[in-house]
Formats: structure tokens, C-alpha cells, sequence
């Protein structure tokens, strides 16, 4: 999961921790409490009861907090987890005895009455899945009515819920801890509902952001805005040209050269998302490619001129690319209002020119490129190239 991701969905540690904290152990903690009240703390704190109910909790955290995982999607049986650890274990220690405690009996119910409500927010629709939070809310609020009950019963031998219910304090809690369920659960509602909003603002925003600097760009200025400021860094660079695509233009209707661009664009980006290009940029027909180091750079252009010659051959078309490496001044510029992530520099001018020399199905890789290369590649040259803004030749090689 990217930086990015992680920001508006949360990291799977986060996940865990609160699926434990504010679902999967909220049973189990009421449970602990009351099987301290019943028995000596001494002796309960050595027994396996306490451990095994919080390793069941851990348990069903863990399965729950699986975003790619079946139980993520199917929360009643995610939920259902955490009880069946713990009396599968409680049963091999303590026979099937332990099944008639009335506080894990409640451990099952109160773990369906949950799920069933994860569930049915999923399975029906916005409005009418949101009713069930405040169910959800309500449900695990009354754990503590309950557990406050079964600690009654078992300390003072209640003989039914009519005479445990004719004690004013006992009407009083029972309203009362519902009732701040139902509270719960409407600022619960609330802020499900205003963070899916910002989930899904952020997604937008995180896509249209994407289109203007690139998802690897994006990454990066996420984890650290510090680095679309201005500063030099050494790049090389591919510019990729349509050749007579003016004069194609021309002969076609306007549609058909949008349709033809965007394919032309599309079969060229899956080369610079593998190769993780840091810039992206398109001006009509030309596309710009910006590289940490050249081998990456001349093993894109080529793959990008394959690929673009696919889509241009049936149009009698074809694409010249130039690549070139040296230093750039590198960041946000603009004005206060607008500004957009660019490059400048003379190395940026000299790509653009072998782009321009270049003839149709010709790749031209200046001789600072063919230094910086890591590994061999074949080339034809070196030959000197006129072009606009040099003073003396440029020593470039044809890639073959």
C-alpha cells in the first residue's frame, strides 16, 4: 500500500489496533473485569482463563483487520472468531461445563448480535445501513448491563429477570446505558458518514493530483512536501515526437485526432509506470520523460517507441525520441495562485532538440548519455548534429 493509500485508508497495524480496541476486545475486557469481581485476582491472574480470552481477542483483531481477507467483508463470521477461540480452548481445559456460564454464553451472543449488525450495514443500502451503527452502538453498550446483571445473579442468586428488574437501580441502568448507545451511535453515524466524504474527496483529489504530477512524484511530496522545492538535481530526459502529426492533423476531424492521441498516450504509459518516471508531461503530440539515471532512460525510450509505433503505423505516422543528461533546476514554479512542477535548464533544451533531429523510428542519445550508461547498448556513431542554441556540434549516436 503507497504512502498515499495509507493516509486515507490506514495502515493494516492501524487497522488492527482498532478493530482490537474498539470491537474484538470489547467483550472480553468487560469479561476479565467481571471474572475478577467473581473470583481472587490473585488466583485469576495465574490462571490460562485470562490469557486464552485475550489471545481469542487478538485472534479475531487479526482476522478482522485483513482488508484483502474474507472475515474483512463477511463481519459476522469475523466476529464469531474471538468466541469460538476461546471455547475451543476453555473446553479442552475445562470440559464442556464452561459452556454453561451465562457470561459465555453472552460471549456468543452479544458476538452475533454484533456481526449480524457489521454485516447488514454492508449488505444494504447507504441509508438504511447506517440505521444498524446505532443498532451496533446499542448492542455493545448493553455488554455492560449485562455483565453488570450476571455479576448480580451470580453474587445474589437472582432467580429470574422480573426480580433482578424490581430493584430501582437495576431500571435505571437498564435504560439508561441503551439510551447512551443510541447517543453513541448517532455521533458514530455522523462521523462514518463525514469520513466517508473525506475518503472519498481524498480520492478524487489524490487522482487528479496523480494526473498533474505523476503517482511516483505524488509518493514522494506526500512524505515529504519539502521536495517540490526548487533545487538542482542531475536528470536525464526523453522527448518523444509524433513526425508530420500537423499535417495529419489537418486532413482529420478533430475527433479522430483526439482519439488517436489518447491511444497514442495510453500505449506509451505502461513504459513509464514500470520504469517509475519521476515527471511526466505531455504538449500536443510530444511527451516528456523525466529519469533519475540514463540506462533507465534509454531502456523507456525504446520500449515507448515500440509501443507508440503500434498505434501510429495505421495512421502512415511514426516518432522520433532524443535523450539527454545533465543538470536541471527542479520544482514548483508559477505564481502565487497556479503553479505546476516543471524543469528547467539547458539539458532540458538539448533533449528536445535531438528529439526534433530525430527522424521517424530514430531514437538520438547524446554523448553525456552514452557516458552515464550502466550497461552496453548498441549505438551507430558518434556524428555531429547542428542544432539551434549551440554554438559548436553535438557529438549524438543513433540507438539500433
Amino acid at each position: 500500500m503507497s504512502s498515499i493509500e495509507s493516509r486515507i485508508h490506514g495502515t493494516e497495524s492501524g487497522h488492527f489496533v482498532r478493530e482490537f480496541f474498539t470491537n474484538s476486545a470489547y467483550f472480553p475486557l468487560a469479561n476479565i473485569f467481571l471474572e475478577l469481581l467473581i473470583n481472587r485476582p490473585a488466583d485469576y491472574l495465574v490462571e490460562p482463563d485470562l490469557y486464552v480470552l485475550l489471545f481469542a481477542a487478538t485472534v479475531q483483531a487479526w482476522f478482522i483487520s485483513r482488508r484483502a481477507g474474507a472475515f474483512y467483508t463477511w463481519p459476522l463470521l469475523g466476529n464469531l472468531v474471538g468466541p469460538l477461540v476461546y471455547t475451543v480452548f476453555e473446553v479442552l481445559l475445562e470440559g464442556v461445563g464452561f459452556i454453561e456460564g451465562p457470561h459465555h454464553i453472552a460471549y456468543w451472543g452479544f458476538a452475533f448480535a454484533i456481526g449480524l449488525s457489521q454485516q447488514l450495514q454492508l449488505w444494504l443500502p447507504r441509508g438504511f445501513g447506517s440505521v444498524f451503527i446505532l443498532v451496533e452502538s446499542m448492542v455493545r453498550t448493553s455488554i455492560i448491563f449485562v455483565m453488570y446483571a450476571i455479576l448480580e445473579h451470580l453474587k445474589d442468586d437472582y432467580t429470574s429477570i422480573a426480580e433482578f428488574m424490581r430493584d430501582p437501580p437495576h431500571i435505571f441502568i437498564a435504560v439508561v446505558v441503551p439510551f447512551i448507545g443510541l447517543i453513541t451511535g448517532v455521533a458514530n453515524m455522523n462521523a462514518e458518514r463525514y469520513l466517508r466524504i473525506l475518503r472519498e474527496t481524498a480520492g478524487q483529489l489524490q487522482e487528479y493530483s496523480q494526473w498533474l504530477l505523476g503517482k511516483e512524484l505524488l509518493a514522494r511530496a506526500v512524505s515529504d512536501p519539502r521536495s517540490l522545492s526548487l533545487a538542482r538535481h542531475q536528470r536525464a530526459m526523453v522527448f518523444m515526437d509524433i513526425r508530420g502529426f500537423t499535417a495529419w492533423s489537418e486532413g482529420h476531424e478533430p475527433e479522430q485526432v483526439v482519439t488517436t492521441m489518447n491511444a497514442y498516450y495510453e500505449a506509451a504509459e505502461p513504459v513509464w509506470r514500470r520504469h517509475l518516471a519521476i515527471k511526466v508531461k505531455f504538449t500536443a503530440d510530444e511527451i516528456m520523460l523525466v529519469f533519475a539515471d540514463s540506462t533507465t532512460a534509454v531502456q523507456a525510450a525504446r520500449e515507448m517507441l515500440v509501443a507508440a509505433e503500434q498505434v501510429l503505423q495505421p495512421h502512415a505516422l511514426g516518432a522520433g525520441v532524443g535523450v539527454h543528461v545533465g543538470p536541471v533546476v527542479e520544482g514548483l514554479m508559477g505564481a502565487s495562485e497556479y503553479k505546476g512542477y516543471d524543469l528547467l535548464g539547458d539539458s532540458v533544451n538539448t533533449a528536445k532538440r535531438l528529439c526534433d533531429s530525430a527522424k521517424a523510428g530514430e531514437i538520438l542519445v547524446s554523448e553525456a548519455v552514452v557516458k552515464a550508461l550502466k550497461r552496453p547498448v548498441s549505438l551507430d556513431g558518434p556524428r555531429g548534429l547542428e542544432v539551434k542554441g549551440k554554438q559548436l556540434p553535438l557529438s549524438v549516436y543513433a540507438v539500433v
